[in-house]
């Protein structure tokens, strides 16, 4: 496998963190995958080693029980458990890139306090922001949040929560003022055994299937006036800057996964013989592998110029939606052909490469379509010329 290989523009213990992230995924992850994808189901030991190998708390600071590194390894990370399974590297990346940055960034130091440690220890996080009737236009939210003068009592639906089975903490998004639109919207953190909340139908998907994802019904959720997250009226922003961070780990899984599918398909065509030489021999086959290589390392440099930029503080927005576009056009890609490498048997679950080909589809929708990244680039680029 090729998961080890050095990366030049790492530093040594950027190279090293993910050199154990990686041995972690193909020891740890690799033999569960098949069963995770076939069940449906996330491995609850798997998630416990996850914890305890600090992978759930990786930018949160060492006072509050995490490993108090960069940004930047999240991403690493997040990238080498897809490399062995997307939806083990999905789960990690909302805990990391979405719950987590939106305590970090927007908590309270008492919300801190209460709720960082138990996500770096013990508590999956889930991010809810989608409705049945709210997906790309996030902000036509029907969720409503009403001040019962104690307590805030919200009533609504949320659609297409990642980690929402295994989760016990959940980053909420709902409208205390309708009249004001979007400017109503006030982030919250609710707990999974606070009053009037459920957890609702589990979908059965296409692809990441070892990840869950629900639907969570609120009926007069009692949450507490000390949960609001950031200011009331200003959840629209802990929303879109938290997804601009989220869009980095998605490109980053769909890299991971891109790079996964490529490694399989070529250990089997350097190995596999037709006409009396291995395929891989074959100059129409090189030309299409180096084509493919050439995609993985161009989603490599966006990602990673991406998680640069955010953590040296300067602007990302841009590049963030660069990456996640195109490294979801490059997983497809990579995942479509190596099925086609593989032949008849790529075509069945003997091999992986029909599992990277059904996870790579969700890259393109989830954490904002591809169509709505075009649309924040072009937005971004017309601000050059204008």
């Amino acid at each position: 496998m090729t998961a080890h290989k050095a990366v030049t523009n790492l530093s040594e213990e950027e190279q090293m963190f993910k050199e154990s992230v990686a041995n972690f995924a193909e020891n740890e992850v690799g033999p569960l995958v098949e069963e995770m994808d076939r069940e449906q189901t996330m491995d609850k030991g798997l998630l416990d080693k996850c914890f305890e190998m600090g992978l759930m708390g990786i930018e949160v600071p060492e006072e509050y029980g995490g490993a108090g590194s960069s940004f930047f390894n999240s991403i690493l990370a997040i990238e080498e458990l897809a490399f062995v399974d997307p939806s083990v590297s999905v789960c990690v990346d909302v805990q990391n890139t979405l719950v987590n940055n939106a305590v970090l960034r927007w908590g309270s130091d008492e919300q801190k306090e209460e709720y960082l440690p138990r996500l770096t220890r013990q508590s999956i996080g889930a991010y809810c922001l989608s409705e049945p009737g709210s997906g790309s236009d996030a902000f036509a939210m029907k969720t409503r949040a009403v001040d019962e003068g104690d307590h805030w009592s919200i009533t609504g639906n949320k659609l297409w929560i990642t980690n929402g089975k295994e989760a016990d903490i959940y980053i909420l998004m709902a409208n205390t003022d309708p009249d004001k639109g979007y400017k109503g919207i006030t982030a919250f953190i609710v707990e999974d055994d606070f009053e009037g909340f459920e957890v609702g139908k589990k979908e059965d998907k296409l692809g990441i299937r070892g990840s869950s994802t629900v639907e969570l019904i609120l009926e007069d959720c009692k949450v507490p006036k000390e949960n609001v997250l950031g200011e009331v009226g200003k959840g629209y922003k802990v929303a879109m800057e938290t997804l601009n961070e989220g869009r980095i780990g998605i490109g980053a899984q769909m890299l991971g996964l891109a790079r996964g599918a490529f490694d399989h398909a070529m250990n089997y065509i350097v190995e596999r013989e037709q006409f009396g030489k291995p395929v891989a021999h074959f100059q129409g086959m090189q030309f299409q592998f180096a084509q493919l290589a050439t995609e993985i390392e161009t989603a490599k440099l966006l990602v990673y110029n991406a998680a640069r930029l955010k953590d040296n503080g300067e602007p990302f927005m841009k590049e963030a939606a660069m990456a996640k576009l195109r490294t979801s056009q490059i997983a497809e890609k990579v995942a479509s052909q190596c099925v086609e490498f593989f032949g008849g048997v790529g075509f069945t679950k003997e091999y992986p490469a029909e599992k990277y080909y059904r996870d790579a589809k969700i890259g393109s929708i989830y954490e904002g379509t591809s169509n709505m990244q075009l649309q924040t680039i072009a937005k971004m680029v017309l601000r050059d010329y204008e």
